[in-house]
């Protein structure tokens, strides 16, 4: 195997898909870059077993063939590089020798035969969406999904389709993201498609996917997933087990809306915070009152007390959360003002869009015995 490629597009190249390596496997050949020289194009895979991310660029291929790089090594020796073309030469399966401008370096090869095929998906519907408004999705329901792997299914988001609407959902029993696309959705079977994806292929997605309208098409079948998006592919398999219904935990009906500025509140929240790290439980108060927030935190070094004005509707309230988790929440909240609506001082909050419905946010308060 014998190609030219640009520097830049093969760094480019070997940034992504090295997102998919483990960072110990048991398997050494799963530690390499899977090559591929084929007509006018170089393809390159990484691949941990479950989850795997394909490459794909235009290159001066002299001799097509494959080969397996050692995938961390190959990058950090290419990102050394002198900007300009790189040649990677494999003429005997033991080394591959690279060369660029007067630099000279050879590694050794595996044996590409060993590397485990990629399963790719066949079946099911495209779901297209566009790569921004997808990015956006993702990378707001992210902080929400749980990491204790004693609920495994919950280490997921929940993808779920229907003829006119797209949702991701995320939830690790303190916090919710929902997060919703309005958008016709074609050939769709009559029931909605839904799949929970795991959480380092919908980070990765989040990080790689661009900022752009141009579609990324997503597809389901036989528990994989499957997402490809300019010269990118990424697979990886889904999560077996029955999602939360996360409807019967959003509530219907509420005893109070509070409309507050979102900067505001969070700049509150970031300072109370400082003095409730400092305590047992990281925990701030808030007491709602028809024209103000009261903002407060206590602990053996000292307390913080802020107000802010609000627009209280229904019955005034007091609450307490965890600093941490109302903060997450109230990041990832895009508009310049935010909807808060409450039932009882240990009944969820549920954080609203001042307009439109692109978003849901819900947390569990902590309760507290005065």
């Amino acid at each position: 195997m014998i190609f030219t490629m640009n520097n830049q597009s093969l760094l480019e190249g070997l940034s992504i898909v090295t997102r998919a390596l483990a960072p110990r496997s048991s398997k050494q050949i799963l530690e390499g870059v899977f090559l591929t020289a084929h007509e006018d194009r170089v393809t390159m895979v990484c691949s941990d077993g479950n989850f795997s991310i394909t490459y794909t660029d235009e290159a001066a291929v002299s001799e097509e063939g494959t080969a397996v790089l050692p995938g961390r090594l190959f990058l950090e020796l290419i990102r050394k590089m002198p900007a300009g073309d790189v040649k990677i030469s494999v003429t005997d399966q033991r080394s591959a020798t690279i060369r660029c401008m007067n630099n000279r370096s050879s590694v050794a090869v595996m044996n590409a035969a060993e590397y485990p095929e990629i399963p790719t998906v066949r079946g099911g519907v495209p779901v297209k969406i566009p790569q921004k408004k997808l990015k956006d999705m993702v990378s707001h329901a992210l902080f929400a999904i749980a990491t204790d792997e004693n609920r495994a299914i919950l280490t997921g988001s929940l993808l779920e389709v229907s003829a006119n609407e797209a949702r991701i959902v995320a939830l690790d029993g303190f916090r919710l993201s929902l997060q919703k696309l309005n958008q016709p959705f074609e050939n769709l079977p009559a029931e909605a498609v839904k799949a929970v994806i795991p959480g380092k292929f919908m980070a990765e997605l989040s990080r790689i996917l661009a900022d752009d309208e141009s579609f990324c098409s997503i597809m389901l079948d036989r528990g994989m997933v499957q997402c490809a998006f300019g010269n990118i592919m990424m697979s990886g398999s889904l999560l077996i087990g029955e999602f939360i219904d996360y409807r019967k935990i959003i509530p219907t009906e509420y005893k109070t809306e509070v409309k507050v500025d979102r900067r505001q509140l969070e700049e509150s929240i970031e300072r109370a915070s400082l003095m409730a790290r400092e305590g047992k439980n990281n925990l701030i108060r808030m007491s709602f009152r028809q024209e103000e927030l009261t903002v407060t935190s206590n602990a053996e070094m000292g307390n913080v007390e802020e107000k802010i004005s609000v627009a209280l509707t229904g019955e005034e309230l007091d609450i307490a959360f965890n600093a941490r988790y109302i903060m997450d929440v109230v990041r990832n909240v895009s508009q310049d003002e935010l909807i808060m609506r409450f039932n009882s001082s240990v009944s969820p909050c549920v954080i609203y869009p001042q307009s439109g419905d692109d978003y849901l946010y819900l947390i569990l308060p902590v309760r507290v015995y005065r």
